[in-house]
């Protein structure tokens, strides 16, 4: 809706108003007749003083006219050193920050192409004032319609869409200060005479709009940044046009900011001298920091982006550098080939000066080069058998007969593979080993979804500081060094198995988010959920002996996301995302690890090789596009029907993601009809008072299509498995094959998300063949039933280990204690503290320290202390992190049971729980939990423990 400009307060319409405008329209001299026109006319004599006075207005007139030219002269000059910043290759760094402060200027030896800040840039006040005065009476005039303004809203008005950016920049690494300019073709969907557009936390400059680039300048009425929803608002003075196509043009600067999101910086130090790198993170809602954009993921469209910087630096971006343009003052500019369609938060650079290893991969791609320098890609036609090292380049050339009735020479050129680290990293070989498995798992990639890896490259960027583990930028995936880097001489199995598990999760990203996007953040799990899914099944192609999908996934994943899950301050997979501050909180446990889950049981009951095929059409289908779950369940269901099989995959899966928690299948023998059970499904919850409280009696509304597997064994045979749907609150089913003597399974290899409870006659003939031979229940059911017993009875899984560890080797307990006197007695343990320095802890481990500490009984006080103090500078710290405040907030509080410490935590949250609700709540419910165990059965348990010591 356009809004209507603001006008002066005038007198009342009149009718002789309305005749003067007529007659000015005409061209009279714009008086109504009457008997003032008489006295008006011209006169046919004038007098010396008539010519006096008209000469005096004629040069009155003329001296105003000069006075217009010279106005307009200088507003003319004003606007041409607006576009200095952007066009010219030697910019200075901003002079003004996102908050209006002041900025340093360019260092000593940086290129210098505007002066100082004039004050008409520095922003008069009254300037100011008076803007916020017009923003104020026209959001007043919105909200007295009972409507809000484009730019209030939470989410970007639709009558736009981006094709292209050009975006320029320019990196100042000794002021961390950077300008840029920003070109966007736009395509207008419905007229408006608004643009908005978010930026966060920079300096604009100047705007501009030009219709279909060669037509003149649309007139930008003002421009204003809008930080409650974090947007630029540009208002014209005029509509755009529906279906055409305007460039927008946006200069600007910021800081390249001293923090872990946007553009930031980070250091390390090399030959005792630090170093200094810049490096992005724009995932989810930051690409606003470092330029005006569409920051949404449905926006998708190509960029060209130009990175200039000192020539002691390299640039790197997600496509390859097409050319640099060195100059004599020492600095550099690298324009970056042009992205295909792609949403802002996978756009990533980097200025460091690193260096890099390479390889290639043998699956490629052909290139033909045209007449006047066209490329296409036009498929796979020859494979390298050759083995392939880091740093060797392998290109066949071919000669290919014909292509547009020309002969063309080819150079086959093979997917790049690069990693970039400090230099010294990378002469010890430290990421060799990431290397070599990121060659083999493209092609692992590639192999399973049946779509190529879709850039010409990727660089894998290691970097001392980053707020997560990696970041699955579109050819330029980020790392931090903890998690690509190792020395397999050295280096345990468990750490590199989190190496490999990480570079498997952001490979699988390369397609599931950033070649198919989900639309919204909702279905974030759609892209995290697989990544976190294909960490076991790339591991277990790299390493087939270790059964990561069907042994580690139950304890890493099922069984982890099942205890969150089964509290009622739970949330279903797929949770509604209004604005930009409910992002942060769908990514967490739930969407990576019940998300995984889901698909696991998916893919098993589909039949592996069926769901690889929907797969295949998914990617396909909707490549270099966005889609949501829906599009994923309704390909699905059309791979089952192309086999003969129906299912409504779409209405079994809602109920899985539309809903919290999970169900617990109770299986009953039917004491007068033999082989015939009862099944029962219900939500399962840990706490039955709050089940009750919440969910009350007669409630059927969570029910699920449940997929359930089950088997038929005695002491020596278990029978291959059979599915039954269960989709009622209770069935009958007829089990041929169970007689008197035989047990009853469910849910076989744990491949369901839910969980299984038994008659009591089961039960016992379970345990029986445990006991006797449990060899004859496979690994994975063994586990299963393990952690369905413990959590169906409720003695706490973690208690019991860590109660069995206690009882173990007792030269191990001997070393133990010796370390830990050693380290007390040293002057080195003021750990927690420590923590928050970031020169000796990084700033994404310090939540790993305190939540270790935490783990400890002996430091479980410390950290929960720690953590009420400290709380301001880590929630400051961590708040938009993601999901890492919900992880400090979770490790620190796990533990807490006693009745005082239930206290603390309510009464802490009264005064400081801010943006973090949902983890404490969950915080909570836990400690809640806790206690009620240590009231109900800890004294039992440890009367156990000591009479079965005792024997």
């Amino acid at each position: 809706m356009a809004l209507e400009e603001k006008r002066e307060k005038r007198p009342p319409v009149t009718p002789m108003m309305i005749e003067e405008e007529a007659a000015l329209r005409n061209g009279s001299r714009g008086l109504p007749p009457g008997p003032w026109a008489e006295a008006a006319g011209p006169r046919p004599r004038t007098t010396e003083r008539h010519i006096a006075v008209h000469k005096r207005l004629v040069l009155g007139f003329a001296v105003s006219i000069l006075a217009l030219l010279a106005v307009t002269m200088v507003a003319v000059l004003l606007s041409v050193r607006f576009e200095e910043c952007g066009a010219a290759a030697a910019a200075d760094g901003p002079p003004r920050a996102a908050n209006n402060g002041s900025l340093p200027g360019p260092a000593a030896g940086q290129p210098r192409g505007r002066a100082e800040p004039r004050e008409e840039a520095r922003g008069g006040e009254e300037a100011a004032e008076r803007r916020q005065e017009e923003e104020e009476d026209e959001e007043e005039e919105w909200q007295r319609r009972r409507q809000q303004p484009p730019w209030a809203r939470p989410r970007l008005p639709r009558h736009l869409r981006p094709l292209h950016y050009n975006l320029m920049l320019s990196a100042f690494m000794e002021n961390f200060t950077f300008c840029g300019e920003v070109n966007v073709q736009l395509e207008v969907r419905n007229a408006s005479r608004y643009i908005v557009l978010h930026a966060h936390r920079m300096h604009i400059e100047a705007v501009r709009v030009a219709e279909d680039k060669l037509a003149g300048a649309v007139r930008v009425a003002r421009s204003f940044l809008y930080p409650q929803t974090q947007v630029l608002v540009v208002v014209l003075n005029r509509s755009l046009e529906v279906q055409r196509s305007y460039n927008l043009k946006i200069i600007y600067n910021a800081l390249i900011e001293n923090e872990l999101l946007g553009f930031f910086r980070s250091s390390y130090v090399l030959h005792g001298e630090r170093r200094f790198l810049g490096v992005t993170q724009f995932s989810p809602t930051h690409a606003r920091k470092a330029f005006p954009c569409f920051d949404e993921p449905i926006y998708k469209a190509t960029f060209k982006i130009s990175i200039k910087h000192q020539a002691t630096y390299i640039s790197l971006s997600n496509m390859p550098v097409e050319t640099s343009v060195f100059e004599e003052d020492g600095w550099v500019t690298d324009h970056f080939s042009q992205t295909p369609l792609m949403s802002t938060y996978y756009l990533a650079w980097a200025v460091c000066n690193f260096t890099y290893r390479e390889t290639v991969t043998k699956s490629g791609v052909v290139i033909h080069l045209g007449l006047q320098g066209m490329i296409q890609i036009v498929g796979t036609a020859f494979v390298c058998e050759s083995s392939l090292i880091p740093g060797e380049e392998t290109m066949v050339q071919i000669l290919l007969p014909l292509w547009s009735g020309e002969l063309y020479s080819s150079t086959r050129v093979f997917p790049e593979v690069r990693l970039y680290a400090r230099p010294d990293a990378i002469r010890r070989g430290s990421g060799d080993y990431a290397l070599n498995i990121t060659r083999r798992l493209i092609e692992f990639y590639e192999d399973y979804f049946k779509v190529p890896y879709s850039l010409p490259k990727l660089d894998l960027l290691a970097v001392p500081k980053h707020p997560y583990a990696a970041m699955e930028n579109w050819g330029l995936s980020v790392f931090v060094e903890q998690r690509i880097l190792l020395d397999p001489s050295i280096s345990s199995i468990s750490y590199l198995l989190d190496v490999t598990m990480v570079i498997v999760h952001e490979l699988c990203h390369q397609w599931f988010g950033d070649l198919v996007t989900p639309v919204w953040w909702e279905d974030v799990w759609l892209k995290e959920g697989f990544a976190h899914y294909f960490e076991f099944i790339g591991t277990d192609y790299l390493y087939p002996g270790w059964n990561m999908e069907k042994q580690r996934f139950l304890t890493d994943v099922l069984h982890e996301v099942m205890l969150l899950d089964g509290l009622t301050s739970s949330h279903p997979v797929s949770q509604e995302v209004q604005q930009a501050t409910d992002i942060d909180r769908v990514f967490d446990w739930i969407a990576y690890k019940k998300g995984a889950a889901l698909i696991r049981m998916l893919a098993n009951f589909m039949g592996h090789s069926v769901f690889q095929m929907g797969l295949q059409d998914y990617l396909t289908i909707h490549k270099y596009g966005n889609a949501a779950r829906n599009d994923l369940w309704n390909t699905l269901s059309k791979a089952l029907k192309r086999v003969g099989k129906s299912v409504n995959i779409q209405e079994v899966m809602d109920q899985w993601t539309l809903q919290m928690g999970y169900p617990v299948i109770t299986i009953l023998g039917n004491e007068t009809t033999d082989s015939v059970i009862v099944i029962s499904q219900e939500r399962f919850v840990y706490d039955s008072d709050t089940k009750t409280k919440d969910f009350g009696p007669g409630d059927n509304s969570y029910l699920w299509q449940i997929p359930l597997t089950i088997a038929v064994g005695n002491t020596s045979h278990i029978s291959s498995e059979a599915i039954i749907w269960v989709s009622n609150k209770s069935e009958h089913h007829r089990i041929p094959a169970l007689e008197e003597a035989s047990w009853l399974l469910g849910n076989i290899n744990q491949t369901g998300y839910f969980r299984v409870n038994y008659d009591i006659r089961n039960w016992r003939l379970l345990i029986n063949q445990l006991t006797r031979n449990h060899e004859v229940i496979s690994v994975s059911d063994r586990a299963g039933l393990i952690d369905d017993a413990f959590n169906l009875a409720r003695e706490l899984r973690r208690e019991v280990i860590m109660l069995a560890c206690s009882f173990g080797n007792k030269h191990c307990h001997q070393q133990a204690a010796t370390l830990i006197s050693d380290w007390i007695s040293s002057n080195r343990n003021r750990l927690l503290n420590l923590s928050l320095n970031s020169e000796v802890v990084l700033d994404q481990d310090a939540i790993d320290v305190i939540i270790h500490v935490a783990r400890n009984p002996h430091g479980r006080d410390l950290a929960w202390k720690f953590f009420r103090e400290k709380w301001k500078i880590l929630n400051a710290r961590y708040g938009e992190a993601l999901f890492m405040n919900s992880k400090l907030i979770s490790g620190v509080t796990e533990f807490l049971n006693t009745e005082e410490e239930l206290r603390e935590l309510k009464n802490f949250i009264k005064s400081y729980e801010e943006g973090a609700a949902a983890s404490f709540s969950r915080a909570v419910e836990t400690v809640e939990a806790n206690v009620r165990w240590q009231r109900l059965y800890k004294e039992e348990l440890f009367q156990w423990l000591r009479k079965s010591l005792t024997h």
